[in-house]
Parts: structure tokens; C-alpha cells; sequence
């Protein structure tokens, strides 16, 4: 494939139209970008404490940046809505700075699918407009051609005025088993759409070649609707979904700049994909055939298909040396990786993990991943490095009655005011200018300078200044876990 390398409703008073973020012109079509992926087939780079859709997989931003540079791109889109998990709320707020650009954030208190995510985010939106168009966007997806990925946008809008549900088909490339199929129907007056007459699960690669020579599309699982279309359809097909939804937004709770639905009533919908419980059984369901090049990195073979290759076929990416190696993924940020003599293989060096695999079974990493967790592997889940909403942290070191971490604050940022029961800890800066209160004194330490915190002592740590504020943790205590920490007050709301 060629891929090009992507640069009863609410009350209209809703809690998210407060958020104060960087405002811009509404256009006719609401994007709404669901970021509930877990992708475990990236494994090691992508991981639970950051998901694929939050990394750069192609390019310098993230495919989460990506969709919602894509979807702000035009005058059609209006306001972003984001919807995340509360786990992830201060990677999407900071990526989203990254960009100068602002969105509402809605965050989902639990994973319940798409149905679940995309009934609040119409409920939100109907309570604005219930004649509004939405657009609903996955935070993980590649596209190409963003020109005309807006102008089949605006197509499938026109459609979705006549009362349709439009599902963008993307045109297959290839026989790819990884995907699933859309059979296009009756052709739908004066447009380019066909009504769908059935959707397709993943098949084998000999019964996709078939499909695609009958002319059935990709199922993109990108939809563009009218919101109050979406909810008599989900009144109708998924009571049960759209009652959870509706409650949970009525009764979200602000948390500084974010909305978090309510867990209680958000839990009581069932976790269902919105294909299982609308597409396939409402009879509004339409496809508009579209020909921009579009995956959904769901592997690495996947991400090698939709990335820059060398002239040996090979997607190298970071400090990488290769040899007599073909159609390969190499991949390391962190150290040197070297490959010789070998094809069709991927490689991917994390500072604490190294997958090799065949780009042929890479999708089999999931499974491998599950067998991990069964075992307790921390590796299975969280990074080496942590990022939190004043920075980040990295473990360096770890002993039985000791721990060492590197602790990076940016400008303006400002840990919890807490204590620990188990550990006391040593700070020396390296980089920086720390402002550090212990207990009722409050000083400023410099570079090369260190400061004590004895085990019981209540103790916070700021950056005051404008460059980044670099640190050497030790901790030496009988336990030395992330949950040996109390909050006392917090700029984050994480008490």
C-alpha cells in the first residue's frame, strides 16, 4: 500500500462549554476523537501507561495530534470533543497545548467500547444542536491526503442530512486480512454513497481477495451522522446504552479543565462496539466509497506498511545500523540497535524491553503480552519513564531497601504537597532551579545542591523558574512503591 505520511438530552448549559482553552470558529461538522485504544500489538512502545495513539509512531506528533490537526484543518470542522480515559486526561491536555489548539475533553471513567463513548459524546453534542453533523475520528488511525480526506468528509455530511449514519469506506489497496469489510448496496440518490448491505468481520487473505474483486471497502470505523439520527437509533437498537450515556453526561462533574462522566451511571451501559450494536441492524446505514490512503496501525507489520521505507524496504527509525537486513522495522529511541542478515523481521528496543519478531506473526505480540501480565511483569504495562502533569520521571535504579529516579518538572510545574511512611528521600539538582518546602521551611536549591526529606516529612517540589528543572532522586526506605505517597493538597485535583 502507499501511504502518505500524515503530517432526553443534556441542558445547552453543559459544564464543558466552560473549558477555558483556545477558542476558534465552529463549522458545520463536530469532530469527535475517541482515544480508548489500548494498542497491545505495539507493544513495547505502546503500553497502558501510554498508548499508542499518544506516541510517534510516523512523523514528530502523535497520531492522537494527528487526528486532531486533521480535524481542525478546515472550515467544515467546528470545536473538537475528545473523549479519554481519566488515566490518560494530562498527556491529552499537553499534547493538545503542543499544537495551540483546544477541544472539549470528556473522560470516560472505564473502557465500555465505542457504542458507550460515542452515545455521550452525541448526547453532549445534541444538547447543542440536535441537528448537528458529527464526525466520529479514532485517535490511532493514519490518513493521508488530508485535503481529501476533508472534502470526503464534507460528502458524507451531505448524506448524513438526508438522515443517514455514513460510514467512510476506505477503497482496498490490498487483500488485507487485518481489516473488516463493508458490502455497499443501492446506490442512494444524487450522491456517491450506497446503502451498506452488510458488514463484514475480518477474513482469511483468499476471502478478502474475493471481496475486494465483488468491490467491497475497508470498514474504516470512521462515521459521520446527524447526533439526533445516532440517538433515535440508539433508542431504538441499544435503550440500554443510550440511558447510561445520557446519565452519565447529565450528571459529569467538572475536574479543572476536563469533564468526568459519571462512573455510577456510565458503568450500566453495556461495553459493545457501536458496529455490533447500530450499524448492523439499523436500516440508515450508508457507505461513501473513499479513496484517501488510511490505516489503523493495529500491528507493527501495519505501521511498516504505512511508513518511509528505504531502498531495501526497510523502516528504520532512531539509532538504528542495519546490515544486509530487508523489508524490516528497526526501531530505538534510546540505544543503539544493530541488524544484520536478516528479512522480514521487526525489531523494537525500549530502554527496558527488546521485542524481535517476524513482521508476519507481529500481531501475535498481544497474546505474548497477555501471558506477560498473567506472570506479574511490570514491563506489560508501564514505561520506564512515567509522565505526570508536571513532567515526568524515570526509574534508573532499584534494590531491595533503595530506589533511584531521574525527575524531570517543567517550567511552572508543581508536585503534590505529600508525605511517605517508608522511605526518606535525597534530592540533588542537576539542571535547574528547585523551589523545595520541608515541612514549614520552604527554600530554593540550585544546581549541584542537594536537600534531605526524612521519612514522615511533609514536603513538595516546584520549578519557578523558565528552563526545565532536572533532579537525582534516592530513595532508601523499607518499601519504596508509588503507593507509599499522601496527598495533602495538590495543583492537579489528585487528592
Amino acid at each position: 500500500m502507499n501511504y502518505v505520511q500524515p503530517t432526553s438530552t443534556i441542558p445547552i448549559a453543559s459544564p464543558l462549554e466552560q473549558s477555558p482553552v483556545i477558542e476558534r470558529p465552529g463549522g458545520e461538522v463536530v469532530p469527535v476523537v475517541l482515544c480508548g485504544g489500548a494498542g497491545a500489538r505495539l507493544w513495547p512502545t505502546s503500553r497502558a501507561s501510554r498508548p499508542k495513539q499518544f506516541i510517534s509512531l510516523i512523523g514528530d506528533c502523535s497520531t492522537f495530534q494527528a487526528a486532531v490537526r486533521r480535524a481542525t484543518g478546515s472550515a467544515v470542522f467546528g470545536r473538537p470533543l475528545v473523549l479519554a480515559s481519566h488515566e490518560h486526561r494530562f498527556v491529552v491536555a499537553e499534547q493538545l497545548t503542543d499544537l495551540a489548539l483546544g477541544a472539549d475533553i470528556m473522560l470516560e471513567p472505564e473502557r465500555r467500547d465505542s457504542a458507550a463513548a460515542i452515545a455521550a459524546a452525541t448526547v453532549h453534542v445534541a444538547g447543542r444542536d440536535p441537528g448537528a453533523i458529527v464526525l466520529t475520528l479514532a485517535a490511532d488511525h493514519v490518513i493521508g491526503d488530508e485535503a481529501s480526506f476533508c472534502a470526503c468528509v464534507e460528502a458524507a455530511a451531505a448524506v448524513a442530512r438526508k438522515g443517514y449514519i455514513v460510514a467512510l469506506g476506505v477503497i482496498p489497496t490490498e487483500p488485507a486480512a487485518g481489516f473488516g469489510y463493508i458490502r455497499p448496496g443501492q446506490a442512494i440518490d444524487r450522491t456517491d454513497a450506497f446503502a451498506i448491505d452488510r458488514f463484514i468481520e475480518k477474513p482469511n487473505t483468499k476471502l478478502a481477495q474475493d471481496y475486494i474483486e465483488s468491490g467491497y471497502l475497508w470498514n474504516s470505523g470512521n462515521f459521520v451522522f446527524r447526533a439526533d439520527v445516532m440517538l433515535e437509533e440508539l433508542e431504538r437498537l441499544a435503550p440500554q446504552i443510550l440511558a447510561g450515556a445520557r446519565e452519565a453526561v447529565e450528571r459529569a462533574q467538572r475536574d479543572l479543565d476536563f469533564v468526568r462522566l459519571d462512573a455510577k451511571a456510565f458503568k450500566t451501559a453495556p461495553a459493545i462496539s457501536i458496529d455490533y450494536a447500530v450499524m448492523e441492524r439499523t436500516k440508515r446505514a450508508a457507505v461513501l466509497p473513499v479513496r484517501y490512503p488510511w490505516s489503523d496501525i493495529g500491528s507493527w507489520d501495519t505501521l511498516w506498511e504505512a511508513s518511509s521505507r528505504d531502498q531495501n524496504g526497510n523502516a528504520l527509525r532512531g539509532n538504528v545500523e542495519i546490515a544486509a537486513t530487508r523489508n524490516s522495522l528497526v526501531r530505538s529511541e534510546h540505544m543503539l540497535t544493530a541488524v544484520v542478515g536478516m528479512s522480514d523481521v521487526v525489531v523494537v528496543t525500549e530502554p527496558d524491553a527488546v521485542l524481535v519478531t517476524t513482521r508476519s506473526r507481529s500481531a501475535e505480540v498481544k497474546d505474548l503480552l497477555a501471558s506477560m501480565r498473567k506472570k506479574g511483569c511490570s514491563e506489560a504495562d508501564a514505561h520506564m519513564r512515567i509522565y505526570r502533569p508536571w513532567g515526568w520521571y524515570q526509574r534508573i535504579d532499584l534494590g531491595s531497601r533503595f530506589q533511584v529516579k531521574r525527575i524531570y518538572v517543567k517550567p511552572g510545574g508543581r508536585l503534590s504537597l505529600q508525605k511517605h511512611f517508608h522511605r526518606a528521600e535525597h534530592w540533588v539538582v542537576v539542571h535547574g532551579t528547585a523551589e523545595v518546602q520541608v515541612d514549614e521551611k520552604v527554600a530554593i536549591v540550585c544546581e549541584n545542591e542537594a536537600v534531605y526529606l526524612p521519612v514522615g516529612a511533609v514536603h513538595r517540589l516546584a520549578n519557578p523558574g523558565k528552563i526545565p528543572l532536572e533532579l537525582i532522586e534516592v530513595q532508601v526506605g523499607s518499601y519504596t512503591g508509588e503507593d507509599d505517597i499522601v496527598r495533602m493538597d495538590d495543583a492537579y485535583g489528585r487528592c
